[in-house]
């Protein structure tokens, strides 16, 4: 089969660059090794699509760690103002929650997904699913199927393959080989919005599994934010957790562990625990007496007993103290297999600034696959969307001036 344009890949990097050949009056076509498009996007829409930010802008592009510089191209041609008019041509109303995240108005990811690709197939977007891509014959593309390989040769390619999180949904990274033989630069992966392990004993393990602890303050390396996380038989996961995911492995990385600090009464100043301490116990037993004080219970109080150490307790004013700066020791960051998104991936050096590989012309790069990191909260779909359009957009670009 002889095309003018290939995109491999239908999460929503693929698809945005599809909508972005089309605009240019091309006909992509698109190839998914899975049953249907938009797997991993639909997985992460089950709890409230977040498709972008809105915070301020000056501050939203610096969220994506090292490549922040290099996507701010891309992110300024598509900035969350520009995703929410996207979604509302879709016929998907979007509203802004309280902490700043964008979600369509049913939270829900299906309902956009589905009028997205209608628009795209009734536009000429040619689909084929269950076309697992395998990499190169001389300069055909092959793919596994059902029946057999099939082959495609393209004039130009966007490579929209995901990172190496969520393989089960098609994200394997079984794309690093058949572009690293042609040349490419990829960064090692890592896990990114990921769980860490923590030793915890058996009482926190068993019994605290699977509890949220909220609301917290969680400090590292001089930032500050406040959120939420949830234990887990192994450590800890969460919002909260991911917001310092990249620094965190890091230090582990380095030093073999990394001391998250919490603050367990993010409402309370010490001074004023250190008051409500102060009040008489009576009979109360500790653990009443520090709830009714403090509000502190729970996993909370767990969390104190397994972090702090015991003299504290016999000290009110050093424990509260204790309650505004627990230590959380992060021993090893979860499988990347577990993780929400992946680090690393194709390095920005080997690529042009229209997203092409610099020594292998007519291919195109774009999405998880690019080595750039983001914290949860809308991020993540931002910069697919943007560098997808941008992909496109660059493809377009170099299809015609090499007719």
């Amino acid at each position: 089969m002889d095309i003018e344009v290939a995109i491999i890949g239908g999460g929503p990097a693929g698809l945005m660059a599809a909508e972005a050949l089309i605009a240019r009056g091309h006909r992509p076509h698109l190839f998914d090794a899975m049953p249907s498009l938009g797997r991993k996007f639909l997985m992460a829409g089950k709890s409230g699509l977040n498709l972008t930010h809105s915070e301020d802008y000056a501050a939203f592009v610096t969220r994506f760690g090292d490549g922040s510089t290099h996507l701010r191209a891309a992110l300024d041609a598509m900035t969350p103002e520009d995703i929410g008019k996207w979604a509302d041509g879709l016929g998907i109303k979007t509203f802004t929650g309280s902490s700043g995240r964008i979600f369509p108005t049913d939270f829900k990811a299906a309902p956009l997904l589905r009028a997205w690709i209608k628009r795209l197939r009734d536009a000429g977007l040619v689909i084929h699913v269950r076309h697992r891509w395998t990499g190169w014959d001389g300069e055909t593309l092959t793919f596994e199927t059902r029946e057999g390989t099939a082959t495609a040769k393209a004039r130009a390619i966007v490579l929209a393959l995901g990172g190496a999180s969520w393989p089960q949904l098609g994200s394997d990274a079984s794309w690093v080989e058949p572009i690293a033989t042609r040349g490419a630069a990829i960064t090692p992966f890592a896990p990114a919005n990921c769980g860490f392990d923590v030793n915890w004993t058996p009482f926190i393990s068993e019994r605290f599994a699977g509890e949220p602890v909220k609301p917290v303050g969680l400090s590292f390396g001089g930032e500050n934010h406040r959120g939420e996380f949830v234990v887990t038989g192994n450590g800890v996961e969460g919002s909260g957790i991911y917001a310092f995911a990249s620094r965190l492995r890091e230090a582990i990385e380095k030093d073999g562990q990394a001391t998250l600090m919490l603050d367990l009464a993010p409402d309370r100043s010490a001074e004023r625990l250190k008051g409500n301490l102060s009040r008489p116990r009576d009979k109360a037993s500790f653990a009443n007496f520090l709830r009714k004080v403090t509000g502190i219970d729970g996993v909370k109080a767990a969390l104190l007993r397994e972090c702090l150490p015991k003299d504290m307790f016999d000290d009110m004013d050093a424990l509260a103290d204790g309650i505004k700066a627990v230590p959380l020791v992060l021993t090893s960051a979860r499988p990347i297999e577990e993780a929400i998104s992946s680090a690393g991936g194709v390095a920005f050096a080997g690529l042009d600034e229209h997203y092409m590989l610099r020594d292998d012309a007519g291919v195109f790069c774009a999405g998880e696959m690019l080595d750039w990191d983001a914290p949860t909260g809308g991020y993540l779909l931002s910069a697919c969307f943007a560098t997808g359009r941008a992909a496109g957009a660059g493809a377009a670009d170099w299809l015609e001036k090499n007719k």
